[in-house]
């Protein structure tokens, strides 16, 4: 989807989607069937990759080259800021009211999104449309294969753990839920923290932040692992645990559009599209390792993961030098 719409003005891609957005939103409040509710949320789905590919490339265009990664990390801020707040009322809404209270609440979101567009967004015609055939050729380039594999391995490493953050919280450190929902929320409001530092970080020292990553990632789970009985370590280390968390968004994101630079709507699109595929391998394997081995034991598949990709990075550093990978 994001290459099909790379050629069209971004305003009007994001007007598009998010009114395809709000529109499904209201659809799934008042859908007589399971079947037009399954589609009514399918739709955004697949919808969901373009508007944050489009997002990326018109935060890259507002400013000047050496700012890109700072515009892209208030990106992941906004990602992060609805993450904190827009779960949180969801499972409020639903809890206190109905699920159909909440679905309409974030249809509402939507359109007051689509009109903040509309109304402040300027127009953002396409300076130079290129060939869907030149976008896809970046996909030749091997440093561009070796950043998406790097970028699944990495998300789930993320997410091996991430995806059963609170069964590992009420099973090991016997967290009781109303614990839980505040332990999310001081991993996404850390994760604020992990966008400002990723947008200078990536900035002046993007290879030597993408090596130190996965060991300091490993270190942290290596302290939960021995931590995760007790509360109050576990609630620091947790807070270590979101800033790393959205600091690697932002090294994936920085990773493929770096690597397929050409194409940026493209790269963005790989970034969402590969880092979902990351996010459902890392859960899967998460899923494998709790049923064989015990909750405890999705921190060394974690482990593991972050391994694979510190071996990753430190081949695509070898072997492809900035102006190798721009070649």
């Amino acid at each position: 989807m994001p290459l099909l719409l790379s050629g069209i003005n971004s305003k009007t891609s994001m007007l598009l989607v998010m009114g395809l957005f709000s529109i499904a939103g209201f659809v799934s409040v008042y859908a007589p069937t399971f079947e037009v509710l399954l589609v009514a949320r399918i739709i955004p789905a697949f919808l969901h990759p373009v508007f944050f590919s489009v997002a990326f490339v018109a935060a890259a265009n507002s400013v000047s080259k050496e700012y890109v990664t700072r515009a892209n990390s208030r990106i992941f801020m906004g990602v992060t800021a609805g993450m904190v707040i827009g779960s949180p009322i969801a499972t409020l809404l639903a809890d206190v009211l109905t699920m159909q209270a909440s679905l309409y609440f974030f249809a509402i979101i939507n359109a007051i999104t689509f009109i903040a567009i509309l109304i402040f967004i300027p127009s953002m015609p396409v300076k130079e449309k290129l060939t869907y055939g030149s976008q896809l050729g970046v996909l030749r380039k091997p440093v561009v294969w070796i950043s998406i594999i790097t970028m699944i391995i990495l998300n789930a490493g993320m997410y091996a753990t991430f995806s059963f953050f609170a069964e590992f919280l009420d099973g090991i450190t016997g967290m009781s839920g109303k614990q839980i929902s505040l332990m999310l929320l001081v991993f996404g409001a850390t994760g604020f923290i992990g966008n400002i530092l990723s947008g200078v970080l990536l900035h002046k020292r993007a290879m030597l932040t993408a090596l130190a990553y996965p060991i300091i990632f490993g270190i942290l789970y290596l302290l939960i692992y021995v931590l995760g009985d007790y509360s109050i370590p576990m609630t620091l280390l947790i807070a270590v645990w979101g800033i790393l968390y959205t600091l690697g968004l932002n090294l994936c994101q920085n990773s493929i559009t770096t690597a397929a630079y050409e194409a940026p709507t493209f790269a963005n699109g790989l970034f969402i599209a590969f880092g979902n595929l990351g996010i459902s391998f890392g859960t899967f394997v998460g899923a494998a390792f709790i049923s064989d081995f015990g909750t405890r034991s999705i921190i060394w598949a974690g482990i593991l993961f972050m391994v694979l990709s510190f071996v990753l990075i430190a081949v695509r550093a070898v072997r492809y030098s900035p102006k190798k990978a721009q070649a």
